[in-house]
Order: C-alpha cells, then structure tokens, then sequence
C-alpha cells in the first residue's frame, strides 16, 4: 500500500485529489493539510469528504509516506517540494513551480525568485501521454496547467510530424470558474459570471502561455508564434479549446486524422472523436479523458479539444502520473 499525502487539501483540486485517492485500491491517505483550516476537519468544508483532520502543513509527517501531492501556490509549494525530497519522498506538484525549464521565464511572469532552480532541470514535466518513460524513476513530477494540457495534446501529433505551418497558431480557450481557484475574486461572483461570457487575460499576459510555447517548441523548433485567447465560462467546470494550425500545401483529412489515430491509438484517456463530432464539455466532465476533433477547413485544421479541468486539468493527471511512477495500472482510481 502506498502512502500518500496531500498539502492544499481545501482547493478545489486538492478536494479532487481526495475524491479520486479515496477510491484508488493501492494509496492510504496518511495526511491532508490546510495553512487557514488546520484543526478542522474536511467534511466540515465538504460535506461529502471523508473525515480527515487538516493539519498544518509544517507539521506533516514526511516520514510516514512515500508520495506527496502538492495543490498550493507557486513559490510555497517550492519550498515544500524541497522539504518533501530531503526526507526522501516523492513528488507531484500541481502548482507552477517546476513546470517551466527557465528560471528566468519563472521569475518574470510569477513575480518571485524561485526558491528551488536547481530542481528545474531535473523536474519531469507531467503531461503523461508524453513523460510515460521518465516517470517511473523521476522524483519530481511537474503536473501541467489545465489550459496548457487542453492545448498541448491537441496539437501534438501535428507539430511532432513537423508538417509546414504558414501562420500563428491560436488557441481560443474557454474554462468553468473552477480553474480561477477557490479563494473568491471580483469576477468570479456568482453574479458577475452567471448569465455572462468574457474574455480575461488576453495578448500576451496569461502565465500557461510560456508553458505552452515551451512545450510547442520541444516538438516543433520552428512553430509559429501562438495566440491564445482565454475566456471564462458560467459553468463551475470544464475547458474547452479551439486551437486553429494553419497548413501549407494541400492538407488531407483523412491523413491528418491517420496521424491523430497513430499517435492516441494506445491511450486510455484520450477520446479521438469520430469525424463529423466535435468534442464538447458534455464528453468529459468528471472524468480524465481529453476529447480531441478534427476539422479541416481549406487549409486551416480546426482541432477542438475538451476536459475536466480539475481532473485531466488537475488531480486526475497528478494521479495518472503518479500510477505510472509507481508502476501500477495508469487507469487505477480513475475510471
């Protein structure tokens, strides 16, 4: 039985982590923490969790588990990665702190010196898919953001055949207010969502856009530069991409759905839709699949892609991944 803890509990993807390792057969939860709620117990927040008291993250028995789950802010959970290896325990972190290989691309879109460089370059960035090789020895696992994942894996198979491109690529993307965290902002009221559509963060400003451009460029050195256009649904969860690749020559259909169905042939959560469909929030919700469809219109491929953002956006990769850290059956605890 494998021990598992999880700092950062309460968060929205931190409640999903328990909900998915409280039916995995091969994990025991050892401890779950919260800085604001220790003393309290879980399902006094949720009133569907197990009774678990939170603790205080500093008080965490370490010595008692073999993985942890870090669901905290940038920079802390950096610091509590650190701590976590020095005892000896393995690592999948949810936050942002590990997943760009630059410090100096950190440091300018998270507003902070990083507290752990020199894990940066070890650090295997968890897009499962594609890190399945490295991940039964790493003991660092950076879990990709939950655009990022809608996005990346879309485009994949695309960009890795290194077909020519002639124009930037752009992601329009649209998530449920889940992705902007649990702590309450002005534009995520209720009342400011409800019965509303709106663009956020557009341009050049959206901190997933260096973690997308980096994964770009691992697959494909010469892409062209990405658009990505975020907006925020009234609905509590859920991402649903439009990611337009414009195309040199005379792109074929049904070739380029021969490389999507090549790649994904293997993968028990990814659902390549059949021509004609195009994927929707209603394909994945509550669930780690990513639906995937293919469009071809003149020479622009339309790819739509779908997930949960709080489980193959979240906690369903972190377990994904750690499944296959450890050598168990990737789909255990999440089908």
């Amino acid at each position: 039985m494998i021990k598992i803890g999880i700092f950062g509990a309460t968060g929205y993807a931190g409640y999903e982590l328990v909900k998915i390792l409280e039916r995995h057969k091969s994990v025991k939860l050892a401890f779950v923490t919260s800085q604001s709620l220790a003393g309290q117990w879980l399902d006094e927040l949720y009133p569907q969790a197990p009774h678990l008291l939170l603790i205080a993250g500093e008080t965490a028995p370490l010595n008692e588990v073999d993985v942890v789950f870090l669901a905290l802010p940038h920079a802390a959970a950096a610091q509590t990665a650190v701590a976590a290896l020095n005892a000896g325990v393995r690592v999948i972190d949810l936050s942002a702190d590990f997943r760009l290989k630059d410090v100096e691309t950190y440091e300018k879109w998270y507003g902070v010196t990083h507290p752990a460089p020199e894990l940066l370059e070890t650090a295997v960035y968890g897009l499962t898919e594609f890190a399945r090789s490295q991940l039964p020895d790493a003991q660092l696992v950076a879990n990709p953001g939950c655009y990022p994942t809608s996005v990346l894996l879309a485009l994949q198979p695309v960009l890795a055949a290194g077909l020519p491109l002639v124009g930037p690529l752009i992601a329009d993307s649209k998530s449920g207010v889940s992705g902007a965290g649990r702590a309450p902002k002005q534009n995520t009221h209720f009342v400011t969502v409800a019965d509303n559509f709106a663009p956020y963060k557009i341009g050049r400003t959206h901190r997933h856009l260096p973690e997308m451009e980096q994964g770009i460029a691992a697959w494909n050195a010469a892409a062209p530069p990405l658009i990505f256009s975020p907006h925020l649904l009234p609905v509590p969860r859920g991402i649903l991409s439009t990611i337009y690749v414009p195309l040199a020559g005379s792109p074929d259909e049904a070739e380029l759905r021969g490389l999507y169905e090549k790649t994904y042939a293997n993968e028990p959560f990814i659902h390549l839709l059949p021509a004609g469909q195009l994927a929707s929030l209603a394909h994945v919700i509550h669930s780690n699949r990513c639906a995937i469809a293919l469009t071809l219109a003149g020479n622009t491929l339309i790819l739509t892609a779908a997930i949960d953002n709080l489980v193959k956006g979240a906690a369903g990769q972190a377990v994904q991944n750690m499944n296959v850290m450890m050598q168990l059956d990737e789909e255990m605890g999440l089908v």
